[in-house]
């Protein structure tokens, strides 16, 4: 009888098992979605859709139904996503949930106050589709929650330098690994740091003093080398570095992730010698160029 019981619990938990594969495959084959994250833009783009015929909704009637759908779906899909963003070059989202510091729900919240199309409908009129667009400012902004910035590293013996209105990285090429004999490109992350080649921490999140502003604007070298104005900057970047930017190539990357950035020595002597330049690390003017490859990734989910 004991064996009986046994077997039928068996049977019982598969079948239960295989009805959730069944339904699991049935939802992935009704939902359509894909996305890009463009961190030169700061947006992570999202395009989901929903195959009413195969959800058994029936229009005019289910129309309700299908966009209702089509926020859970969004939901659902984009959420393990923004739980992999990297935070930092050791930590993504997902680590800080797990330690408390950040809730599912304020996961939610990001998704929830994208940018977003209305639903429509396709011309053959079976799919509803939603596009969303996800502010990367408004995400980091959120997680900067000292009321008091962190002062910026001083020299003892400052070097006279000139005056800059910003700070350009190069940072496109592969680079050597702190620490490792290989070279790799430096990725994008929300709180990159900034060392310089003694690895004395020159730039971190905490130095920030306005928390609705990038800690960096990441772009392509094609930004740096317009011909239509002296600074040779594009408009975009004008606004962040100026028209005078100390512009300076990266030596090296490191972290888990190589999202830090190390400078040498005697560019970061340049930077923290005078107030006003050490002003604007406080002020976020600071822009890292990378390689195109590593500042738009699509979304696989």
């Amino acid at each position: 009888m004991k064996k009986l019981s046994a077997l039928l619990l068996i049977l019982l938990s598969a079948a239960q098992l295989y009805a959730q594969s069944v339904a699991q495959q049935k939802s992935d084959a009704e939902i359509g979605f894909s996305g890009n994250i463009k961190w030169d833009a700061a947006n992570i783009d999202v395009r989901i859709s929903v195959d009413l015929a195969k959800a058994g909704v029936k229009l005019p009637a289910g129309r309700t139904y299908g966009e209702t759908l089509l926020k859970d779906a969004y939901l659902n899909k984009t959420r393990p996503f923004l739980l992999s963003l990297q935070y930092d070059s050791s930590t993504i989202l997902g680590d800080l949930v797990d330690k408390g510091e950040l809730t599912l729900a304020q996961i939610d919240s990001f998704m929830l106050s994208a940018v977003s199309k209305a639903p429509s409908l396709s011309p053959d009129m079976r799919r509803i589709i939603s596009s969303h667009t996800i502010s990367l400012l408004k995400i980091s902004s959120s997680l900067l929650r000292h009321t008091r910035s962190s002062p910026i590293t001083r020299i003892l013996n400052p070097v006279s330098t000139a005056r800059y209105t910003g700070i350009v990285i190069i940072a496109v090429d592969e680079l050597p690994v702190y620490g490792m004999k290989s070279k790799t490109l430096a990725v994008p992350c929300l709180f990159p740091k900034i060392w310089d080649s003694e690895m004395n921490l020159i730039y971190e999140r905490n130095m920030l003093e306005i928390n609705n502003t990038a800690m960096v604007t990441y772009s392509t070298a094609d930004n740096i080398f317009k011909t239509d104005n002296p600074s040779g900057l594009s408009k975009e970047l004008q606004k962040v570095v100026g028209d005078k930017p100390l512009r300076v190539f990266a030596s090296g990357v490191f972290g888990s992730k190589p999202t830090d950035i190390i400078i040498d020595r005697n560019d970061a002597i340049t930077i923290i010698s005078s107030e006003e330049n050490r002003r604007l690390l406080s002020q976020g003017r600071v822009v890292f160029i990378l390689d195109n490859a590593v500042l738009e990734n699509k979304i696989e989910n």
